[in-house]
Formats: structure tokens, sequence, C-alpha cells
């Protein structure tokens, strides 16, 4: 019994004992942390930095420069026709006027835009903004109004060249290469929309070698930047302030997609229009269309590319080489035809009466071809809008040989069409006249025609020898 007694008390002291040491222990630590020094506040976090934006480059340089080139072109012009019905998309930025769907001969007051290439006062600026135009006002951002005249129009292109009335030197910008701008390149735009002069946007270069319906021709540069109806005939430059486009098209349902003319067919169609006051073009005489992954397989072809022949016109200068329908045209001149329309366009720059070879693809074997370019005498771009004096309001379309015969005259031009309020029609011109001579000089082409006008002394009324249906009448037309 005493020694059970014993060991409880034994039992009872070790655990005291070792209580007495875990709350010594306990003890200790708390008197560690007492003792520890408090932390110091923490300085509050510096604010956030805003990014240093002043090294980002400024279009300032090119829009200061360009201002005094770009012009605001306020054109009037008669309805020729109802125009009931809107324009197709994608539509040209006439401006809401156009769209009001004014009975004929109602008179319209359009604006748009147009640049100064040339230092003696040639402005650029699209056909549909100018075609049918008896007053044209050039607005400069000075303040200054000058008056301007058509030399010449190219619907096709949709691009028309017109003349500062004074003489004199004019600020201009220069063309630059629109084959080397890239897809993503910086654009600067500048013109009029909405009436809002020297309007300056900024995009990139969103495609090249759009094909949009407009013309057969197509070949438009999509950007990005801001164009707005008013600001058609605009240049659309580079960040070297050069003018790599002209502004043409805008889609009216779309944000941020419209299109330019390049530059490369710019500088080739103003060319023609200064020198002849219209551009000539090469004619094949052929339907083409475009090759689908299908028909490839069928002719024998790796990829959809080359340009398929639907029809070949008799007596054309393609008939003439041996080229037939079903034929895939490969290259034209050393060219290689990816795109169906790249032959028409090889075809249009072609100078007429050139030999071409041709690469073609006739039941699956490789031929080649030579084709004789003939002139296209029956292109649009022949509408007659020679500038100033010249500029009477005539459609004129050179007589075909077989017309010609027919009505037992050498050769002539057709008038298409007579503007109103026109001098050609104060004169007494009208529609399906033939002109046979002017001034006493036959004139069986446009050129030999304007050739006429332009030696002509303007203080008198030329002489107009004219086929009217049975009989022949001189009509004298005053040029002031």
């Amino acid at each position: 019994m005493r020694q059970l007694q014993l060991v409880l008390l034994l039992l009872v002291l070790c655990g005291y004992m070792s209580s007495s040491a875990l709350l010594a222990q306990n003890s200790g630590q708390n008197r560690g942390r007492a003792s520890a020094p408090s932390p110091k506040p923490q300085p509050p976090a510096p604010p956030l930095e805003s990014p240093d934006l002043t090294n980002l480059p400024s279009l300032s340089p090119i829009a200061t420069k360009a201002q005094s080139a770009v012009v605001n072109l306020v054109v009037t012009r008669i309805v020729e026709k109802n125009e009931t019905q809107k324009p197709p998309e994608p539509v040209s930025p006439f401006g809401p006027e156009y769209e009001l769907n004014p009975p004929p001969g109602t008179k319209l007051v359009l604006q748009g835009s147009g640049f100064i290439y040339d230092p003696a006062g040639y402005v650029i600026s699209n056909n549909h903004l100018v075609e049918g135009a008896i007053d044209i006002k050039v607005n400069f951002d000075d303040g200054r109004e000058k008056k301007a005249e058509i030399v010449g129009r190219d619907p096709k292109t949709d691009l028309a060249l017109l003349k500062l009335s004074d003489p004199g030197s004019y600020p201009y910008m220069s063309l630059g290469d629109s084959d080397q701008i890239k897809i993503g390149d910086w654009l600067v735009a500048i013109g009029n929309p909405f009436g809002l002069e020297h309007t300056v946007t900024v995009g990139i270069l969103s495609a090249r070698g759009r094909a949009i319906g407009a013309g057969p021709y197509d070949d438009f540069l999509q950007t990005d930047a801001s164009i707005n109806p008013g600001s058609s005939g605009g240049p659309l430059l580079s960040l070297k302030g050069e003018v790599v486009g002209v502004n043409a098209k805008i889609v009216s349902r779309g944000t941020g997609i419209s299109f330019a003319i390049p530059s490369k067919l710019v500088a080739k169609i103003v060319d023609q229009l200064k020198t002849k006051g219209y551009v000539e073009r090469g004619w094949l005489g052929v339907y083409i269309q475009a090759i689908t992954l299908d028909m490839a397989q069928t002719f024998g072809l790796d990829k959809a590319e080359g340009a398929l022949l639907a029809d070949v016109f008799p007596d054309s200068p393609a008939f003439r080489a041996g080229l037939k329908h079903g034929d895939v045209v490969l290259t034209f001149d050393g060219r290689s035809v990816k795109e169906f329309g790249d032959l028409s366009a090889f075809v249009a720059d072609s100078p007429p009466g050139q030999e071409v070879k041709v690469a073609i693809l006739r039941d699956k074997k490789q031929m080649d071809l030579t084709v004789t370019v003939a002139r296209m005498e029956d292109d649009p771009s022949l509408v007659l809008a020679a500038g100033g004096s010249l500029d009477l309001g005539l459609t004129l379309k050179p007589l075909a040989q077989a017309t010609a015969k027919e009505l037992g005259v050498t050769a002539g031009l057709l008038v298409e069409n007579v503007a109103n309020d026109s001098k050609a029609k104060a004169a007494g011109l009208a529609t399906r006249d033939i002109i046979l001579e002017v001034d006493r000089k036959e004139v069986a082409s446009i050129e030999e025609y304007l050739k006429a006008l332009r030696g002509h002394d303007k203080k008198t009324p030329a002489l107009f020898w004219v086929r009217r249906g049975e009989r022949t009448v001189f009509i004298a037309v005053n040029l002031k």
C-alpha cells in the first residue's frame, strides 16, 4: 500500500514539473516576442508612371506640306436623265445631293476633292465628280477661289485631269510608287468630307488589288483611313508625303472600308489625258472569265490561275492570231496572268500595232502565239472633255468602217450624246450627227478632232461639216 502511494506521488511530481517547464518555455517565448522591436511603417507605393509618348512620330509635317496642294472642288452640273436609284455599292461619294433623285434638267452643286500634281496648275480628281460639269470652282486652303477646266476624263478608271484657269506656279504633290507600300503601312488621307475642308485622317493599307465591280480595270487599294462623301479625288499619302492613291470609293454600310486608285495606274492615265485629252487602249477582242479550282483540274492546271477565253470576236486581233474559246491565257508579253483581270490590264497598256507573244493552254498543252494589238475604238473614254474651250459637251466615237461605207463617207465621228447647256447644244449639234470635218479638215479620229480644235483661233467660231440623215450641213460652233 505504501509502495503504491509512493508511485502515485512520483507521478504527480513528474506531471507538475513537466507543466512548469512547459509554462516556463511558453513564458520565455512570450517574453521574447514582447521584447522584439515593432516593424517600421512601409512608405506608400510610388504612382504608376505614364509611358513616354513624345517619341511617337507626328504626321503634322506631312499634313502641313500637303495642305496647300489639296483643293476643294465645287462642281455644278445638269442632270441628263432620271436618276431614280441610288448608285450600287461601293458607292461614289458624291454627297447627299446625289441621292435626292432629281428630275432631268435639275442643276446640282456637288463638292469633292482634288490635288495639284503639276506646278503649272494641273489637278487630279475623279471622273464621277466632274462628269457633265458646266462649272468647276477650286477652293484653296488660304481661302482663294479659282476656276478650272477639264483637260480629259477616263470613266473606266474614274480619273479626271483639270487645269486651273489662272496661269502661275502652284504648290504640288508628287506621285509616288504604290507598289512600294505594304499591307499594314500607315497612310494619310486628305479631303473635304461633307464639306469639311482639308480634313486629315490616318489609317493603314488594309489590302491591295481589290476588284469591286467598279470598272474593267479594277485594282484598288483598300484602306481603313476615314473617307466619306466629299473625299472623292483627294490624295492618299505615304509617310514620305508622296501620293500613292486617289480616294475614289466607299462602302456606305461598312466602317473603315474605303478604296483608292493606285498611283501607278494614275500616272499612266493622267499622262495620256494631259497630252491627248483621252486614254488610248489596246484591244484584243475576247471575252474572259476567271478560272475556278474545279476548272483548273479540268484544264490540267495546278493552280486556279490564268484567264479563260469565254469567246473570241470574229475578225478581231485574237481571232486573226489563232486564239479560240476555251484557251487559257497564261502569259501576255512575258507577264504572268495570275488573275483573269490581269489580262485586261496588260492588253489595255499595250500600244496599238504592237506584236505581243501570248502563252496559252489548249487541250492541256502549252502553245505560244503572236497577236497584234489593235486600238479599242469603242472605248467610252473617248467621251470628249478636252478642257476649256475645247470641251463642247460632246460624246464622240469614231465611225465604224462598215457604217461609213453604208453612208457613203470616208470616215467621221459619231455624236453619241450632246450635253444640256453645252456649247455644242447651243450651236445645234445633235445626237446621231456625224462630224466629217472641222475647219475644212477631215476628222477620222478623236486625236484629229482635238488637233483641229487646238489649232483654231478661238476668237471666231469653228466650222463643223456634219452629216445629218441624208444630207450634210455646216454648223458654226462658238468655242468661247
